[in-house]
């Protein structure tokens, strides 16, 4: 009896064994499974942040660092190196510093600002040019740049949205099933009476319907918010012929948004003010073409998909009067001749 109670024995031992390499194995894959996605995460981060964010704030995101970071209008670029105060903000702080609206921190006739709400104007906002899930992706990259990692499960929430619009489509077939049964049941009674179908005879599915396919437009439209690019219409050519009297009170409202907005002025010079990213403007009103200034500063992407410039989300007043603004720039052409002198 003791030799078959050792054999039994040793039979489960081995049985316990088996069991806990395999929850020990599971647990290296998942760990593995959890670590490659954030290598990748990491990695598209990167690759984005370089495109969009390395020349204000640096490869290694310390101050003057980036080649602009000299030429920009205080507050410069946060050194997103220093631990001691990065730490301090949450993922989700970051994310909206990113993926915010612009503000108007013109003193007095600008927006209204909360006391913790960020607004600086040379700080653009991506909201309108990468997915929540690229931007997600800079976040993982600059938790990387102060030596801490990104908590928010951004995978996760991709697949609690996938789950939700299975549910919605599930939901909205079923609705559109009972819907169809209860127009055939309809159909039936009223030929039966020798009537015709009365509307209200299928109301209540109707309705449910409506629901359902708002629902699932809602579920769709998140989940395309959270991992395609913002993609909007065409910009129709403007009509920006401006009475005299209006283009003047215009032409200063562009100036205010031009700088205090949206500002331009941390990738743009006008004279000898203003950053080295994009090209000076000082002569925009002798070189650029009004509607294509219009149309190019409301949809950048749309002309040149991979304009380094993001799409600042200015409405089509804001637009109007930006564009009047740059037409009135009109410096000077620089002397280029070259003076020579005799022997």
């Amino acid at each position: 009896m003791s030799g078959v109670a050792n054999r039994s024995a040793g039979r489960g031992a081995r049985r316990l064994w088996r069991g806990a390499a395999i929850v020990g194995m599971s647990a290296v894959v998942w760990a593995a499974g959890c670590a490659l996605f954030q290598s990748e995460q990491i990695s598209k981060g990167k690759t984005l942040y370089a495109h969009y964010c390395m020349h204000c704030h640096g490869e290694h995101g310390r101050q003057n660092e980036g080649y602009n970071w000299s030429q920009m209008a205080d507050p410069r670029p946060k050194d997103l190196s220093a631990k001691e105060e990065m730490s301090t903000f949450k993922d989700e702080e970051i994310f909206n510093t990113i993926s915010r609206d612009m503000k108007d921190t013109t003193p007095e006739v600008g927006d209204k600002i909360g006391d913790d709400e960020f607004a600086v104007p040379t700080m653009p906002t991506f909201k309108y040019t990468l997915s929540e899930e690229e931007i997600w992706a800079i976040v993982a990259y600059v938790r990387t740049l102060h030596g801490m990692k990104l908590e928010f499960n951004a995978e996760g929430k991709k697949k609690e949205l996938q789950d939700q619009l299975l549910a919605a489509q599930q939901a909205y077939d079923r609705a559109d099933q009972a819907l169809k049964a209860a127009e055939k049941n309809a159909e039936a009674e009223a030929e039966k009476k020798g009537v015709d179908v009365e509307e209200s005879a299928t109301e209540k599915e109707q309705a449910a319907l409506a629901a359902a396919k708002k629902a699932l437009d809602k579920t769709q439209a998140a989940l395309t918010s959270f991992s395609t690019r913002p993609k909007f219409a065409v910009i129709p050519r403007p009509d920006l012929k401006t009475p005299p009297a209006e283009a003047q009170k215009l032409v200063e409202v562009g100036k205010r948004l031009y700088q205090n907005k949206y500002g331009c002025n941390a990738c743009h010079r006008v004279g000898d003010a203003g950053g080295v990213v994009g090209p000076a403007l000082d002569r925009a009103g002798f070189r650029l073409n009004a509607t294509w200034v219009y149309r190019w500063i409301k949809y950048p992407q749309s002309i040149k998909p991979e304009t380094r410039m993001p799409n600042l989300g200015l409405s089509d007043s804001d637009a109007r009067a930006v564009t009047l603004y740059l037409g009135t720039l009109r410096a000077p052409k620089p002397d280029t001749s070259i003076t020579t002198t005799s022997n």
